[in-house]
C-alpha cells in the first residue's frame, strides 16, 4: 500500500486595514451666535445640550475644538453640511476637517 503524506491546507485571509479616520473641527468666529452653534451641533453631530455647549464654548477660547471623529467621507460630509447650515443663515461657520494621528 502506498504511504500517502497529507499537509495540512492553509487558509490564507486578506488583512483588511481598518480605514483610517479625520476629526471634524469646529473654526471659531466672531459673528455666528453661539444659540446657533449649538443647534447645528445638537442637529447634525447629535451632541446633547451640554455637549454641544462645551464644544462650542471651547472653540470659542482655543479658536478651534474637535467636534467628533468619523471615517473620511462621514466626517467630511458632516462638516459641509454643518458648515452649508451656517452659510444658510447668511453666518460664516465653517467646519474643517483633517486625518487623525
Amino acid at each position: 500500500m502506498p504511504e500517502t503524506v497529507l499537509k495540512p491546507r492553509t487558509k490564507t485571509q486578506p488583512k483588511t486595514e481598518r480605514p483610517k479616520l479625520y476629526k471634524v473641527i469646529l473654526v471659531n468666529d466672531d459673528f455666528t451666535p453661539r444659540e446657533f452653534v449649538v443647534t447645528v451641533l445638537k442637529g447634525e453631530f447629535k451632541l446633547s445640550e451640554d455637549q454641544a455647549h462645551r464644544v462650542m464654548i471651547t472653540a470659542h477660547t482655543r479658536g478651534v475644538c474637535v467636534v467628533a471623529v468619523f471615517t473620511r467621507d462621514v466626517a467630511e460630509t458632516k462638516a459641509a453640511r454643518a458648515t452649508d447650515a451656517g452659510k444658510a443663515k447668511g453666518y460664516p461657520l465653517l467646519f474643517t476637517t483633517e486625518p487623525e494621528e
